[in-house]
């Protein structure tokens, strides 16, 4: 069930690795969330954030458990994935991916804040800490029970109200892209897509698996300074996940300890 539920994300989450801003809150531009089917291109985000300068009140409060398509990257079991051949872009194009390839590698160190809006509309938040290369955590607010946690190697995924562990290889994650010391999107993601208007530049990277099907994620740059704003992550079943990040701190060093995973299944 777990599996199921994890193909969802993180890009997501992981993606929170390719922020590179100052500690001063952000504003958070949430999306109107609605499952779409998959053979519909992603809804742009909307244009305007909210005015404040903290995240909105949750319109909900999560259940106790993490609900199908809940979490914010995808898992991908099939190992025989590559990058393949390179969408034709304009030289426009090509200087946009080159600078946001250069802006994501230069992130090495980030911890903040996330807003996630998960396929049936649930709100969850929570904060997370990245290390490159290979290290992050996400910890979600009470009462969702949910860490996410990589190491460098491996990734699990604990839920503390049912005293549950999954593990999953780093590797097989598009958390190995962006936890990586330094990322080349044309050589080594499959970019489909890449534009820009007045306010935000965006990335689409599709991964297409015989035993999985395809996966997308949408990454969304602010178009003046490219920081990363948001993304969303459609899996094979079109089922929409949007993660917003604020508050973010590219100067505070994470405390290691938050990226040791306990193999022996022990909680903390």
């Amino acid at each position: 069930m777990m599996g199921r539920g994890a193909s969802i994300i993180l890009v997501a989450m992981a993606c929170s690795v390719l922020i590179a801003t100052s500690s001063v809150a952000q504003t958070v531009p949430l999306p109107t969330p609605a499952p779409r089917p998959k053979t519909e291109s992603a809804a742009p985000l909307p244009a305007t954030p909210p005015s404040t300068d903290t995240a909105p009140a949750a319109a909900a409060a999560p259940t106790a458990s993490a609900p199908r398509g809940f979490f914010p990257f995808s898992f991908s079991l099939d190992k025989s994935h590559k990058p393949g051949q390179a969408t034709a872009f304009d030289a426009n194009q090509r200087a946009l991916l080159d600078k946001i390839s250069f802006y994501l590698s230069g992130v090495q160190t980030l911890v903040g804040n996330f807003v996630q809006i998960g396929p049936d509309g649930r709100r969850v938040e929570g904060t997370f800490s990245i290390q490159k290369p290979g290290k992050v955590r996400f910890q979600y607010n009470p009462p969702s029970p949910i860490d996410i946690i990589a190491d460098g190697s491996s990734v699990v995924v604990r839920d503390r109200s049912l005293e549950t562990s999954d593990y999953y290889p780093l590797s097989q994650t598009p958390l190995r892209y962006l936890l990586a010391d330094r990322i080349d999107l044309l050589r080594d993601t499959d970019v489909v897509s890449v534009s820009a208007d007045d306010t935000f530049i965006t990335v689409v990277i599709e991964e297409t698996q015989v035993m999985v099907g395809t996966n997308r994620l949408m990454l969304m740059f602010d178009v003046k300074n490219q920081q990363l704003r948001q993304w969303t992550v459609t899996d094979p079943q079109g089922l929409d996940t949007t993660v917003a990040v604020y508050n973010l701190d590219t100067a505070k060093k994470p405390d290691p300890n938050l990226f040791v995973i306990n193999y022996q299944g022990n909680l903390k």
